[in-house]
């Protein structure tokens, strides 16, 4: 079982920046690969980022790519989202998400309670 709380979230105008990072509560932590979704209102969800369990590994989703960067501490039990060059499509409630094996594949098992982000134009 992982619990996963989000901060970071907010109000930022286009081409600015946020960080989001997320506190995970879980005894293995590591095993898990570790990723963000992102839903708005009338779209459907999409994962933009992930990190592997094992090799650390990442995947972004081409919308974001080059603009997030996801990084993991399996010391400290936290996954960050640095978000850059942000846009208004970028504007969406995000959750940090947990597999529930050491790969990115599919839907995540475990969810945060999510942050919203909102990119003014």
């Amino acid at each position: 079982q992982e619990y996963l709380v989000e901060l970071g979230g907010g109000l930022v105008q286009a081409g600015g920046s946020l960080r989001l990072s997320c506190a995970a509560s879980g005894r293995a932590f590591s095993r898990h690969a570790m990723g963000w979704l992102r839903q708005a209102p009338g779209q459907e969800r999409e994962v933009v980022a992930g990190t592997s369990g094992n090799d650390g590994g990442t995947y972004y989703s081409d919308s974001v790519k080059g603009r997030l960067a996801i990084a993991r501490d399996n010391a400290k039990n936290t996954v960050l989202l640095q978000m850059s060059s942000l846009r208004p499509e970028d504007t969406a409630l995000y959750y940090c998400t947990a597999y529930l094996t050491g790969v990115v594949a599919g839907w995540p098992l475990y969810w945060g309670q999510g942050t919203q982000v909102t990119v003014s134009s």
